[in-house]
């Protein structure tokens, strides 16, 4: 057997510092029946094989080899390396056999190095290619997420909180840029999101120009990603002055739409180590932050791609929103103008009525404690609710501000026929006075002058006290105990127009008229007003309002329809009435009675309103759980003031 075989451990050592072909391998530790070499980003851990007998020792040397960045060669004879073979089941190591020769030494240990090499660039593989399929869900899942957010508010915060996930960021802002000029430097950026997860710090919206002055300015107007990987070099940082946060690392991304214009800005900030503690301390900033590098770039890029498409969408759809939200207030003011004495109150039912629907969803017991309803569900249930007299517009204006039982035009003939019917019993009066002059000559006549006079001053009383009645007639109030009798004595009465015919004192359809019971409409023109109804729901039939709001025509076109089938238009009774329209009508109702801007009635106080309703419930024509919750949660405090 050649000198310079080597024949245990201690004498690999030596080799190992002494024989030039081991130059580059450098034995970085050791210890009791092994040591460790390495070469580059490669290690052999080479350990006797007596530590097979003492397996606590040999344990972690085991558990090394089998993470790929080293690899172990138990070094031994071959009695000493006997029952090896039950480890090889479980680990991942490599046998040298002694005596060996310096040169077969070499080359075993190259090859087991360059084996080394090759599964760590495996296992590198296979790390790069689970973090791109991770990176890859992650950024579907973010597809997903901010595709399917409407509030700006909250996509804005979603998207800034998935890209500092993605790359590590420890704080953030949002921008938006707001204006529709040509040239971006005509634009404002708005401030809207801002995060940080080492500090709470208090931000509101405010708005700076487009300008070189900021970096978040620069990347609108160059339209390209900034990346500062040293912010400690950057003046006029007065917010990390008044914060106490210093900004490091700083990752500044456009957001661009399908129109090719930048519509917003993500900027992250302090990208943190993996591992690293919150940023409290000076020292951590300095310990713990890093550079942005190529790979957060990459990813910062693909997300603001997806986040500028979603903004887009949810700015389109916000501008939508916005121009609905227009059209239903235009026609809310449209009703109303054609009935002022009625302002507000689509307005204050579409209130109550919302109120109470949330209400029920706070139920726990009874009969609604299922009930459950979307933010889609009360924006329908609000947009029916302002919308649910639309249908007034197909009522006659006379009609439909008739205040008494006379529309004004009548009751304007009605006193110039009264004012003509004095000024003919005046006349007739002098006339009879004249007659008698001429066939009894002055002296005769003059003695019966003072009975014509009291016949005509009696006459003209109760003319001014029929005026008096039927005036009092005319309140839509209730008439009073044998006005229907009254009416028909003054209509007996007759006078001569100026035709020579004559004329009852008040025409049929005056009598019918003042002679309603109570309220201001005949059956005639309720039926008409009732027919708003109908107008509605056809009227909202017409407008495409999606999936989502689809309802509202039913919804509307039910409010006034009752439990026991007495309502209108459509006689529905109990469980055919939508819940909404159950609301509805409850809440249609209290404003009509406590509204305090009708000119032909007085408010009622919110005790007698609540008393007329729970009458209505006990009539069986209003739900009495909906009842009971509007009047234990008081509901009606959102509209009325106190």
């Amino acid at each position: 057997m050649p000198e310079d075989d080597i024949r245990n451990l201690d004498q690999l050592h030596t080799i190992l510092i002494q024989d030039r072909r081991f130059a580059a391998y450098h034995v970085t530790a050791s210890g009791p029946g092994w040591l460790e070499v390495r070469v580059g980003e490669g290690g052999l851990t080479l350990a006797a094989a007596r530590l097979l007998d003492d397996p606590a020792a040999l344990e972690p040397h085991l558990v090394r080899s089998a993470s790929g960045s080293t690899q172990l060669l138990l070094i031994g004879t071959d009695d000493e390396l006997t029952g090896i073979d039950k480890l090889r089941d479980r680990y991942d190591f490599a046998a040298v056999t002694l005596p060996v020769s310096r040169a077969r030494l070499y080359v075993t240990m190259k090859n087991y190095l360059d084996h080394v090499a090759l599964r760590a660039r495996d296992l590198e593989r296979s790390r790069v290619a689970e973090r791109y399929r991770g990176e890859v869900s992650e950024l579907i899942s973010i597809a997903r997420a901010i595709s399917s957010e409407r509030d700006i508010h909250a996509l804005l915060g979603l998207i800034l909180e998935r890209s500092r996930h993605m790359t590590g960021a420890d704080a953030g802002s949002v921008y938006i840029v707001e204006g529709d000029k040509p040239n971006p430097r005509d634009r404002t950026l708005r401030f809207m999101v801002s995060q940080n997860d080492s500090r709470d710090i208090d931000f509101s919206e405010f708005t700076l120009a487009v300008d070189d002055k900021t970096i978040v300015g620069r990347a609108v107007i160059g339209r390209e990603l900034i990346n500062v990987p040293d912010m400690s070099k950057v003046r006029n940082r007065r917010f990390d002055e008044t914060s106490g946060y210093q900004t490091r690392s700083m990752l500044t991304v456009p957001m661009i739409n399908q129109r090719d214009e930048v519509i917003g800005v993500i900027q992250l900030i302090n990208r943190r180590k993996e591992g690293a503690p919150r940023l409290r301390a000076p020292i951590d900033f300095d310990d713990w932050v890093i550079p942005f590098e190529k790979r957060e770039e990459e990813l910062s890029r693909t997300l603001a791609a997806q986040a500028g498409i979603s903004l887009e969408n949810t700015l389109l759809y916000e501008e939508i929103r916005s121009l609905f939200e227009g059209f239903v207030n235009a026609s809310v003011t449209a009703i109303e103008s054609r009935d002022p004495t009625t302002s507000g109150h689509s307005q204050r039912v579409a209130t109550l009525t919302v109120g109470l629907a949330e209400m029920v969803v706070a139920e726990v017991t009874g009969p609604y404690q299922s009930v459950h309803f979307t933010p889609d569900d009360l924006k329908e249930m609000e947009y029916a609710a302002l919308l649910h007299d639309f249908g007034k517009v197909g009522v006659r204006e006379k009609v439909l501000v008739k205040a008494k039982k006379l529309y004004e035009p009548e009751r304007d003939l009605l006193l110039s026929r009264f004012d003509y019917i004095r000024k003919w019993i005046e006349t007739e009066s002098m006339r009879r006075k004249l007659e008698l002059a001429l066939r009894d000559g002055p002296a005769a006549a003059a003695r019966v002058f003072g009975e014509l006079d009291a016949e005509e001053k009696r006459r003209l009383a109760q003319i001014d006290e029929f005026v008096q009645f039927i005036l009092k007639a005319n309140e839509p109030t209730v008439l009073t105990e044998g006005g229907f009798e009254r009416l028909a004595e003054i209509a007996e009465h007759r006078f001569v127009d100026a035709r020579g015919q004559t004329q009852p004192y008040l025409t049929s359809a005056e009598v019918d008229a003042l002679k309603l019971p109570r309220g201001s409409l005949t059956s005639e023109e309720r039926l008409e007003i009732e027919s708003h109804v109908s107008h509605t729901f056809a009227f909202l039939k017409t407008i495409p309002w999606g999936r989502r709001l689809g309802d509202i025509p039913a919804i509307a076109g039910s409010h006034h329809e009752k439990l026991d089938g007495t309502g209108y238009p459509d006689r529905l009774r109990g469980e055919d009435i939508r819940i909404e329209s159950r609301m509805m009508t409850i809440a249609d109702i209290f404003d009509a009675l406590t509204a305090s801007d009708r000119p032909y009635k007085k408010a009622v106080p919110v005790p007698k309103a609540l008393d007329i309703l729970h009458a209505e419930v006990e009539d069986g024509k209003c739900d009495r759980e909906l009842m009971r919750i509007f009047v234990e949660s008081k509901v009606w405090q959102r509209v009325l003031p106190g």
